[in-house]
């Protein structure tokens, strides 16, 4: 996944800096980034510390909101110790730091099954360490995004409120926010009323969660239409998780290849580090990779796959936007919407970060926003699978 530059405006003021326990083997990662995030006005480091067990240990006795967690450490590795500290506190958020390498890539991908909420990619040491400016961008945006939205969603649910229970049962009720503090209310378009002949979705930080619930459900849609995907991700990471999907789907699964037909019945993942472009080739819609510059600072980007895609299939085009930080995607919705396509949104609630959603709803380019576990009913009608459309 990438990170925009621009998310101070998404953090949340107003509710002290975002707290943040460091946990790495190395003292040369945990010094830098420690020092990076604790040079952020917003942030604060309250823990850096060597080892799982220590980071469980502490959190007996500290309180943090966000936790970045080395994979590969003495007494107790990462992905063991994350259950341990998820138990410890139950609002902590994690960020699992890990190399590019095969095994850290499944292991990072087995972690956000385990309730992590994201990873950052750390550069190899024999590539120059972690001061890579890319990696120090990453990091803070990732902190700072999935921190800010936890104290946004506490502003409406204090301590008090989250922890009581009702007579019932039930969870307390929580007062709205002020009016002011509300977002204008969201304007929808129609739905194309031509069905679709390709889906295209787009999603970053949150993703791998999101995709896992979505694509399952689509698996009558998907004998009928191709899906293309972009997940931000880096290179490597994007090999496993195509045989991910293809586990939880049952269905063809993998990383596009240059110049393959684009056909039914099989999921297409944007390799890492290319762009994944919809092109015609001997009559029909075919795969084009690129190895251009970044788009809105990620490659993969979302808008070269949702550009071309509503240039191929116009109103036939069916967009998806899901949780993502940034605005990745909403170029390329604005296209597939003047093309007269369809664009469904992720809602808020369900997403890890409401950016790249939240962008696109803003626009005016979505037909639906719908939490994550309504998208499939909704692609469903739209495509006419069991009769809904």
């Amino acid at each position: 996944m990438c990170a925009a530059v621009s998310v101070l405006e998404q953090t949340v003021s107003g509710h002290g800096p975002i707290r943040v326990m460091v946990v790495d083997d190395s003292a040369v990662a945990r010094g830098l980034m420690g020092r990076w995030l604790a040079e952020e006005p917003d942030i604060e480091v309250v823990a850096s510390l060597r080892t799982g067990r220590e980071a469980v240990e502490w959190l007996a006795r500290g309180n943090a909101d966000v936790a970045v967690l080395d994979i590969d450490m003495p007494e107790l590795d990462g992905l063991s110790a994350l259950p341990l500290m998820l138990a410890r506190n139950r609002d902590l958020v994690v960020i699992m730091a890990s190399t590019l390498t095969r095994e850290n890539a499944e292991i990072s991908l087995q972690a956000l099954s385990l309730g992590a909420a994201d990873y950052v990619a750390k550069p190899e040491a024999r590539r120059g360490g972690i001061s890579g400016g890319t990696f120090r961008r990453d990091l803070i945006d990732k902190v700072r995004m999935v921190g800010g939205r936890r104290h946004r969603f506490a502003r409406w649910r204090p301590a008090e409120l989250r922890s009581a229970r009702r007579h019932d049962g039930q969870d307390p009720i929580v007062p709205a926010p002020p009016l002011a503090a509300r977002p204008p209310p969201v304007v929808l378009r129609s739905p194309s009323r031509h069905m679709p002949r390709g889906i295209v979705i787009g999603a970053s930080t949150g993703g791998p969660q999101a995709l896992l619930a979505l694509l399952p459900q689509l698996s009558a849609v998907c004998e009928r239409v191709p899906v293309l995907v972009v997940q931000h991700m880096p290179p490597t990471f994007t090999t496993i998780f195509a045989e991910h999907i293809a586990r939880a789907t049952g269905r063809p699964a993998r990383e596009a290849v240059e110049g393959e037909p684009i056909l039914p019945g099989v999921v297409y993942l944007a390799p890492g580090g290319r762009h994944m472009r919809v092109t015609m080739r001997a009559g029909r819609p075919a795969i084009a990779l690129d190895d251009g510059a970044p788009i809105n600072f990620c490659k993969p980007a979302v808008d070269p796959l949702f550009q071309t895609a509503g240039d191929i299939w116009g109103a036939a085009c069916l967009a998806v936007v899901l949780t993502g930080m940034g605005s990745d995607g909403t170029a390329g919705a604005r296209l597939i919407a003047a093309a007269g396509g369809t664009v469904i949104a992720q809602d808020e609630a369900t997403s890890a970060v409401w950016g790249m959603p939240g962008s696109a709803v803003q626009a005016g380019l979505c037909s639906a926003v719908l939490p994550i576990e309504a998208i499939p009913a909704e692609i469903a009608r739209l495509s006419g699978v069991g009769g809904a459309r």
